[in-house]
């Protein structure tokens, strides 16, 4: 039986793709919805992006460390959070 080590690698971030996929989702939900400018849009897409460049980047040598695991959650974690101020339009907090 032939496995690479990329194919083993690719197991060793579920919670990382499960969560891209849910941000990926957001994005296009946002767009549907008219939350999210075509501008917005494209910003929140590059940084899918750049975040799955991260990694694959970490799993090109076949194993993922933990400090790897680490910074990619940090990046999604900015991720989200610009996603949800891209749809909530959310400048600050509200003076009453």
């Amino acid at each position: 039986m032939l496995i690479t080590l990329g194919s083993l690698a690719q197991d060793r971030t579920p919670r990382a793709n499960a969560r891209q996929a849910a941000q990926r989702a957001r994005i296009a939900e946002g767009r549907a919805d008219g939350e999210v400018t075509n501008r917005e849009a494209a910003a929140l897409n590059a940084n899918q992006r750049h975040i799955r460049r991260t990694e694959r980047r970490a799993k090109a040598d076949g194993e993922v460390t933990v400090a790897e695991r680490r910074k990619i959650e940090r990046k999604q974690d900015r991720a989200s959070r610009r996603i949800r101020k891209a749809k909530t339009n959310e400048v600050g907090t509200p003076q009453n």
